[in-house]
């Protein structure tokens, strides 16, 4: 142990720390203590410390002291003024390849800020409600037959959220919910369309949706009460101050009990009205169906958590009364989960949801190509600086011969790249401005839920987003520079290695001509598939039929006025638009009680057959007469019967078979060939067509005529005569065909649009690389060229470096693609299209032509020049 009488004195080695520069501290105090311990020994403890104190002092010398804080600081402004200057010098000097880098990175930043403002608008959603955190929603899973079903429902029972509400421990409050109560409320003297909803009191209690006038804990308390927004209010009555005022609904009146502020616009629930869930409990049924257990369609549950709640414990309580509630159904299991809030716009994709979401796995995936965009461009950025090596290398083997330190060199790399950033961040705020709409209008779901204005924390998130792109991109190249050796620079140059004998810049050539190739596949194959599925054969006709939704009027008072336009031909009744991926479901029986199936069913007249051209395989078709007994009629496909087993190989044998449909009787009097009732890319469904003339929704619309925009104005004529309160909702089956395949036709859009980002940036790239090769082989292009060399074999002797990296990028971006939509994407298409060998080949030739494009143009460009003149320095 050292004595402490023998050690320095404290405030001697306090100042010498105090005054001495960090570097030649260490190496300092060990001199001084070495000589201290000496003279301990020789002059004793007193005289040692003396000669130390007076040493310190001595030691302070201008070499030695430490430089004031704001010395470092004012060296470090210089020396960034110094950055800028040099850097803004090296851009304007290497105007092509500063201008490529740009446009490249202004590219890949324009997908990045698009992606930042659509997160952006995304998560604004439901922030207003000051108990977000504490609000869930719950979630339900519907098993039948014991048969698994990994799909989740937004909605659930009203049983459901009944009970919770009402036994589940650490639940403070629930606001019930039902769906629709879009109808039209009447006064004395207008007729308005409002879209709305049923709920209970508590809904006020939950949510933040402040009133303007009326009591939030009672206004939604009592039957026939109704809530209307500020906006519906100034719609039906002109004024907003319509408390107590009474209001009629379908055949009921109600009374006015609240007004509210206009739903914000980033809330997924949408709603003009809101009508008193307690008027629906008096109505006959309610016990029985609507408050079934397994009644999870249409019913909405969202609680209130109390502070602290347990979730783990909350969802073993969620366990155990479904459990219990399986009892009271047969044959069916209830499932319920628990969704935050905050995930109801942006996660799972599930089934009813009551709003507008989007799915995550869309936007992780938008996540991944427009990082692979921005990568795609520093790859450009890279290449191009270590390429320019030899020129910048002899630069920077200079500075460090007159003091520059590795720090200084690598800061000057980086500010150079960001800057090149920023300026690129200007052109693409300019491309934003620009290509916003037509962003949103890549389905009109986007356009509905995002808004893309700009505000303060977006401008810094763009901001972010091109200084992180500006280091990434100049990180490289600067770790490349900070590595240069000076005398190794001054003799000949170097190169950077990124693994041993690998070559950095042909592994980042490759990388962007593989994404490139990637891409160009996937719009190829995507397009192709969605052109297949807009014009598959369903199994009936759809030629020249528009669908005329009837809105709750009478439909056979609508045809009687429409079968007088000359030119429509044959106008058809059904509940449903076959084909466009509605699915109206039910249960059907045969003989044996345990035989109970879903099935699909649409309810039709007698046109409907022929105008769709049905083929009828046994039976007949409906007719206009009604049956004379209280068993229906119905048509089914040839898959019903083979399921059920009714009859045998002789499809006439079940002609005259009683089957039961959502519990009532049926006379099988035909059969149809199987069709797709849903959608292209699934499974042809097991159909019941029920006959009826009084609960039609659509009237099908056969039309012959050359002037469709005239035809359209008398349809609207007629339809305002009769219903001068609802617009028209008429539209071409066709329409409805390809609006049924939107999110394909979406995909393909933002795909096509990487895409073409993907192929803009790798050729701006390869027109760089080109253009650098050319002009370093100026002078080899001459000589060849003196020596008789013809313009193929110029481009033959430039192009066959890059035609090699092309034919790896190929070998690698191929066969991936393909692996990815065979094996991941497609297996979840039924009836989709093989992937063939030109759907991969044709990116490839295209980045092939457009490689050979810009060799040739260069080496043209390279060999017109006179050798004299590139040689007569030689």
């Amino acid at each position: 142990m050292i004595n402490q009488k023998n050690k320095p004195p404290r405030l001697a080695e306090k100042f010498l720390s105090w005054y001495c520069k960090p570097e030649l501290l260490e190496d300092l105090q060990g001199d001084l203590y070495e000589y201290f311990q000496r003279n301990v020994k020789t002059r004793g403890v007193v005289r040692a410390k003396l000669i130390y104190i007076i040493d310190v002092i001595k030691f302070m010398r201008l070499y030695t002291l430490r430089k004031p804080e704001f010395v470092n600081t004012l060296i470090n402004w210089i020396m960034l003024s110094s950055y800028v200057k040099t850097s803004g010098r090296n851009m304007l000097r290497n105007k092509l390849f500063s201008a490529i880098n740009i446009v490249g990175l202004s590219v890949s930043l324009l997908v990045g800020m698009l992606l930042i403002g659509l997160l952006s608008d995304i998560r604004s959603y439901d922030q207003f409600h000051e108990k977000k955190d504490r609000i869930y929603r719950v979630i339900s899973n519907y098993e039948y037959l014991d048969k698994p079903n990994d799909d989740w429902f937004a909605s659930s029972s009203p049983k459901a959220g009944q009970l919770i509400k009402e036994t589940v421990p650490g639940v403070e409050d629930a606001a019930l919910m039902y769906s629709w109560a879009n109808n039209d409320v009447k006064t004395e003297d207008k007729i308005i369309p409002l879209e709305g909803h049923w709920a209970n009191e508590s809904f006020f209690q939950v949510f933040q949706f402040p009133l303007l006038q009326g009591n939030p804990a009672t206004a939604l308390k009592e039957p026939y009460s109704l809530v209307l927004t500020s906006d519906a209010a100034l719609k039906v009555f002109g004024t907003t101050d319509v408390l107590n005022r009474p209001i009629t609904m379908g055949d009921k009146e109600y009374i006015i009990t609240g007004v509210a502020h206009n739903v914000p616009e980033f809330s997924h629930l949408k709603f003009e009205m809101l009508v008193s869930l307690s008027t629906r409990t008096g109505e006959p049924g309610y016990e029985k169906h609507e408050l079934a257990w397994d009644n999870i369609w249409q019913g909405y549950a969202y609680l209130l958590l109390a502070p602290e709640t347990n979730l783990t414990d909350l969802q073993h309580n969620l366990d155990n009364l479904c459990v219990e509630q399986d009892e009271t159904v047969k044959n069916t299991k209830i499932k319920l989960k628990l969704q935050p809030l905050q995930d109801v716009v942006l996660g799972v994709e599930m089934s009813n949801e009551i709003g507008k979401t989007m799915d995550s796995k869309n936007v992780w995936v938008a996540g991944i190509l427009t990082l692979i965009v921005l990568v795609s461009a520093c790859f450009n950025y890279t290449n191009l600086s270590i390429a320019r090596a030899l020129k910048r290398t002899r630069e920077i083997g200079v500075r460090k011969s007159i003091g520059a330190t590795k720090q200084h060199v690598f800061n000057q790399f980086i500010i150079e790249s960001v800057m090149i950033s920023f300026a690129a961040l200007v052109i693409a705020a300019g491309l934003f401005v620009v290509i916003k709409p037509y962003f949103l209008a890549i389905d009109s779901s986007v356009e509905s839920m995002i808004k893309l204005r700009l505000s303060p924390l977006l401008v810094v998130c763009f901001v972010g987003l091109a200084l992180c792109t500006g280091i990434v991109a100049g990180f490289l190249p600067a770790l490349f520079f900070t590595r240069v050796q000076v005398a190794k620079v001054l003799r000949g140059g170097s190169d950077l290695k990124l693994f041993k004998n690998l070559n950095l810049r042909k592994v980042l050539i490759v990388s962007q001509f593989t994404v490139s190739l990637a891409f160009i596949a996937s719009t190829v194959i995507a397009f192709r598939q969605y052109n297949h599925f807009v014009s598959f054969d369903l199994g009936f006709s759809t030629d020249n039929i528009i669908n005329l939704k009837v809105q709750g009027n009478k439909p056979d008072l609508l045809q009687q006025e429409l079968s007088a336009l000359p030119e429509i031909e044959m106008i058809a009744q059904s509940s449903v638009v076959a084909g466009i991926g509605y699915y109206y479901g039910g249960s059907m029986k045969y003989k044996n009680p345990l035989d109970s199936s879903n099935i699909n069913h649409n309810t039709i007249d007698a046109n409907y057959l022929p105008m769709h051209r049905h083929q009828l395989v046994a039976g007949r078709n409906f007719t206009t007469a009604k049956p004379n007994t209280d068993i229906g009629e119905v048509i089914v496909t040839e898959n019903v019967l083979d399921h059920f087993k009714i009859g045998d190989a002789n499809r006439e044998s079940a002609i005259g078979e009683i089957v039961k449909v959502n519990r009532k009787e049926y006379e099988i009097v035909g059969v149809i060939k199987d069709y797709y009732y849903g959608r292209a890319d699934n499974d042809k469904n097991k159909v019941v067509l029920i006959h009826s003339e009084e609960k039609a929704s659509y009237l099908n619309l056969k039309i012959n005529t050359t002037n469709w925009l005239a035809t359209m104005g008398k349809l609207e004529s007629v339809w305002k005569k009769l219903d001068p309160v609802h617009p028209i909702a008429a539209t071409f089956y066709s329409k409805q065909l390809e609006d049924n395949f939107r999110d394909l036709l979406a995909m393909l859009k933002v795909i096509g649009f990487i895409a073409l980002l993907a192929i803009s940036i790798a050729s701006l790239g390869l027109l760089g690389m080109v253009v650098f090769t050319t002009e370093t082989r100026l002078k080899e292009i001459s000589i060849r060229k003196v020596m008789g060399a013809n313009a193929l074999q110029l481009i033959y002797l430039l192009s066959k470096n890059f035609l090699v990296l092309l034919l790896v990028a190929t070998a690698i971006a191929l066969p991936a693609t393909y692996y990815f939509f065979t094996e991941k994407f497609l297996v979840t298409l039924k009836n989709h299209l093989p992937v063939t060998i030109m759907d991969l080949l044709t990116g490839a030739l295209a980045m092939l032509a457009l490689a050979l494009i810009m060799i040739s143009t260069q080496t043209l460009k390279a060999a017109r020049k006179n050798p004299a003149e590139v040689l007569k320095s030689e």
